[in-house]
């Protein structure tokens, strides 16, 4: 891992955004700006067939880069190519419908500082400010994901799937570079190997807003997701019991997690 070379960089996956992506970029560079932070901004583009590289192409601003996916490689393929070419001490990954949660930004920037390796946005945490809730449906669908991903990958965060995460720079590089999801579904392989790996994993209630978007159904996607994610651990005990002793020691406890606090981990199998 090279030596970072700005305060933080900001992963924004994208896929046919030309509606709202300007307003999410302008307004991250403009907080970042504001506090007279070195940064960079990096839009993935995951082979939209819209306007949305031309949308963030006009914009003009600095700090500002766009990478193009050839073709479509999935949510996970594009958020690990941002993480990988990143050069920030933090990266936080931000979905491009983010603005509002950036109110939570220095919140959890404040627990890297106290200690945290990862912090994850949660709209189910103590403190989440929900503007605008999921409908009913979403809700229970992304509930039986949560509960799939607890079973299979014994990974205890509460909200696997809010686009809005903060990592340490060597976390960020040493989890992405071993994970093997493309998909929608990476985040919770993501967090798994990132807790397998020995990494404090906090998770913290944030501003949040939903948008009109997908509807998933939970039995069209039931049987390629526990396929997916099965494949997801048997990946992280690969990774984890190719690093022997210098591998996992610790599992930060979910939501109320103190930093710097540890336990051992119980082996995924």
């Amino acid at each position: 891992m090279s030596a970072p070379t700005l305060d933080i960089s900001v992963i924004i996956p994208a896929y046919c955004e030309e509606v709202g992506i300007a307003h999410t970029v302008t307004s991250v560079h403009e907080q970042l700006s504001a506090e007279g932070l070195s940064f960079e901004i990096i839009v993935v583009d995951n082979a939209s067939t819209d306007e949305t590289v031309r949308t963030v192409q006009d914009l003009h601003l600095s700090d500002v880069s766009v990478l193009v996916n050839e073709t479509n490689r999935g949510k996970g393929w594009s958020v690990r190519r941002g993480m990988l070419d990143a050069t920030g001490a933090l990266r936080l990954h931000c979905d491009a419908d983010c603005a509002p949660s950036l109110a939570s930004l220095n919140i959890m920037r404040d627990l890297i500082t106290a200690g945290a390796d990862v912090v994850v946005g949660s709209r189910l945490g103590p403190g989440a400010d929900i503007g605008q809730k999921q409908p009913l449906m979403r809700r229970a669908a992304g509930s039986s994901f949560q509960t799939l991903c607890r079973i299979i990958l014994r990974e205890p965060t509460r909200d696997r799937f809010c686009g809005f995460k903060l990592w340490k720079a060597s976390a960020a590089e040493d989890v992405f570079s071993n994970l093997s999801l493309e998909g929608w579904t990476f985040d919770a392989e993501a967090l798994a190997l990132a807790r397998r790996l020995g990494y404090g994993v906090v998770e913290t209630g944030i501003v949040w807003a939903d948008r009109e978007g997908s509807r998933l159904s939970m039995l069209k996607v039931l049987f390629p997701v526990t396929r997916e994610l099965l494949a997801a651990r048997k990946n992280v005990k690969r990774v984890t019991s190719a690093r022997g002793k210098e591998g996992v020691d610790r599992l930060s406890k979910p939501v109320d997690h103190v930093p710097g606090e540890s336990r051992v981990t119980a082996d995924p199998d």
